[in-house]
């Protein structure tokens, strides 16, 4: 290049994207390309031979000619983006951004320096954009180059970690990794830098981090990869998921905490109706022994008025009508406690394999006569039915109880479903229910559409005499009945009811493999009279009077005694034939189990009759009545008691068993378990 006029203005330089201005070593401004002329807003010809600082913000402008004489003396190439990073100022007075690099050419009229100059306007404010960004972001966020130094760090991260920006950079990643797994950090650092996908938050990238301090916090990353000027570079936002944890770990406390106050009133529940059944089978043992006396002294009054009445009439006719009143009233109070008797579980029953849906189908046309026609009856039966071990006499109570408390729970008319369905309950479903357990049941479920009951109804609904309905409209028995009929068996009850949505009563009964023998019990036909010998054992004066004369008049010869050892030494020292032993169960001193085994040893031949308005636990086993055995519950009739007795003497006589075998109709049945309550 000869000289500076030499240099064609019109050539491959206005083609070129940065600005680019030629520089004579005094500063003069000697070459302007047509981007340099559009960027600063000059034309060439008002630029050229002024000073190059006309483009430098009057704030610099003293110190630039030293900065040009520094460069002149080193005039090796300053690339883009080596710092040189400056202002400078249109010909409107603006200043912008801008990024310079420099170059020096050698002519024969000395060093000319060429300026490329680039307006960084868009990437400032898109810089700014960034970190305004990245400042705001809520999570911690971190750059890291391949080689684990640190290049970027937020406002954020300075606060998560405790650390200043400046002693983060060019820090290894691992200072804010756990002295733990320090060791295993940079392994997963390349092999992620080998796959950069993004890995967002909740993919399982939860980790620990730790501190200034040195303490350690549960944290969320996800990372991401960036291309930069200067490589790829890794983001980890990084998120403290302490309360996060924390308040899940309270969610959690909470849940269990409510768990167990639901389990523990549950098991209170439990509790106080076992309680309450006890209660209530002594009450029943008591008043079947006054209802007992009262029921058939009645019928002997009752046959003397309503002979004297077919005779004289007037006063005499009201009293048999007063008579019979009574004796209306003593079979109500019966039948309550047989209810108070199946609520406690100490009713005395005899059950059988039972198929559930033979029992719904056979109870369809009494229960539409209960319901009444304003209730629809539906039934779902499951074709494949497990069978179950219970009463059916029971089990009809339970269909019968719940169709009446649905018909009253539906005045106004809908729907009562009965479904059946097997079911496997496992260990988890058992613990949730106290008093359930786990394997095979059948489920029975009797569903109406009524008015439903309030929780605190719910709660109390198993409750004997405990009744929503008007005063004299129900006994409050019923639901209790339910509750004592299917724990007895075994199962599990509850109740599940939404208030103007209806009720569910669930009653689950275990299932049983293969069949079962029952016990058939045959009546006794003809004449319930007889000429035979029968003791009778009562420790309750008023029973064993009642039982004798009952028997006395019937021409049967009574041996009475007051006790069991009274008994065991008449049977000992008498000569006369006995042909019956008719004893009590629960007496004191000694039980009537005990009596009959003793008087047995003296008597082979000996036929046995227990009667006990409370045989609960002396003769059975969870409130199943022993095999062989004969029980006369109280309070029984005259005829019910002649039936009983005339049945066991006509019974056809059975071996009598070796030591430890099973008793036979003959024996009495010796039992492991020891007996409570009275008889």
């Amino acid at each position: 290049m000869a000289g500076y006029a030499d240099v064609p203005p019109g050539s491959l330089l206005d083609a070129a994207p940065d600005a680019i201005v030629g520089v004579r070593p005094d500063g003069r401004i000697v070459l302007v390309n047509a981007q340099a002329e559009w960027l600063f807003g000059y034309s060439r010809e008002e630029l050229v031979g002024q000073p190059v600082e006309i483009l430098v913000p009057e704030v610099f402008r003293a110190a630039h000619p030293a900065r040009r004489g520094a460069y002149l003396a080193d005039p090796r190439p300053r690339p883009m983006g080596a710092g040189m990073e400056l202002a400078a100022l249109r010909r409107d007075g603006t200043q912008f951004p801008a990024e310079i690099s420099l170059s020096a050419v050698r002519t024969a009229d000395g060093t000319f320096v060429t300026a490329a100059i680039r307006d960084v306007t868009s990437r400032k404010r898109a810089e700014a954009m960034f970190r305004g960004l990245l400042e705001a972001a809520p999570d911690a966020i971190v750059g890291v180059r391949p080689d684990g130094r640190i290049a970027l760090v937020n406002a954020q991260a300075e606060r998560l970690f405790g650390y200043g920006r400046d002693e983060l950079v060019g820090q290894s990643v691992e200072i804010l990794v756990p002295e733990s797994a320090r060791h295993l950090h940079p392994r997963h650092r390349e092999r992620y830098f080998s796959d950069p996908r993004p890995r967002p938050m909740g993919a399982g990238m939860q980790l620990a981090a730790r501190r200034r301090d040195g303490t350690e916090f549960p944290a969320e990353i996800s990372l991401s990869a960036l291309e930069t000027e200067d490589g790829l570079l890794v983001s980890a936002a990084i998120r403290d998921v302490t309360d996060r944890l924390e308040a899940q770990a309270e969610r959690e406390r909470l849940r269990a905490q409510a768990e167990r106050e639901r389990l523990e009133v549950q098991l209170h529940q439990s509790q106080r109706l076992e309680s309450l059944g006890q209660l209530a089978g002594g009450v029943a043992h008591d008043f079947n022994n006054l209802l007992a006396v009262i029921i058939n002294y009645t019928t002997f009054v009752g046959e003397v008025v309503t002979d004297a009445a077919k005779i004289q009439g007037g006063r005499w006719e009201s009293a048999r009508q007063d008579i019979e009143q009574i004796q209306r009233a003593a079979d109500r109070a019966a039948q309550l406690t047989h209810q108070l008797l199946a609520f406690g579980r100490r009713e005395v029953v005899q059950p059988k394999p039972l198929d559930l849906n033979e029992v719904v189908h056979d109870m369809e046309q009494l229960l539409h006569r209960t319901l009444g026609e304003h209730v629809e009856l539906h039934t779902s039966a499951h074709p494949d039915l497990w069978p179950v071990l219970a009463d059916v006499g029971q089990i009809e109570q339970v269909l019968v109880n719940l169709a009446v408390n649905a018909r009253d729970a539906m005045p106004g008319g809908g729907t009562l479903t009965i479904d059946t369905a097997n079911v496997r309950v496992d260990e988890e479903a058992a613990a949730t229910h106290p008093g359930s357990r786990p394997g095979r049941f059948v489920h029975l479920r009797v569903s109406d559409s009524g008015t439903g009951m309030r929780p605190d109804v719910v709660t109390r609904a198993f409750e004997p005499f405990f009744t929503t309905k008007a005063k004299g409209e129900g006994s409050g028995l019923g639901l209790a009945t339910v509750y004592g009929i299917i724990t007895q068996a075994g199962g599990h009850v509850e109740i599940i009811s939404t208030v103007d949505v209806g009720t569910t009563v669930s009653a689950m009964l275990p299932a049983i493999e293969g069949a079962v023998s029952a016990i058939e019990e045959v009546a006794a036909a003809g004449e319930l009279f007889g000429g035979e010998t029968i003791m009778v054992v009562e420790d309750e004066s008023a029973m064993r009077e009642l039982t004798r004369r009952i028997l006395a008049r019937n021409g049967y010869r009574v041996i009475t005694a007051r006790s069991g050892p009274e008994a065991i030494t008449m049977a000992q020292q008498l000569t006369v034939d006995i042909h019956l032993l008719l004893t009590d169960v629960v007496m004191p001193q000694v039980l009537g189990r005990e009596v009959a085994e003793r008087i047995c040893l003296r008597r082979p031949g000996l036929r046995v009759l227990y009667m006990s308005g409370y045989a609960y636990p002396a003769l059975a086993q969870n409130g199943t009545l022993a095999p062989g055995l004969a029980l006369l519950t109280k309070p029984f009739s005259e005829r019910v008691l002649l039936s009983k007795v005339r049945e066991v003497l006509d019974a056809a006589p059975t071996p009598r068993p070796a030591p430890g075998q099973a008793p036979t109709q003959a024996g009495p049945y010796p039992l492991p378990w020891s007996a409570d309550g009275g008889g």
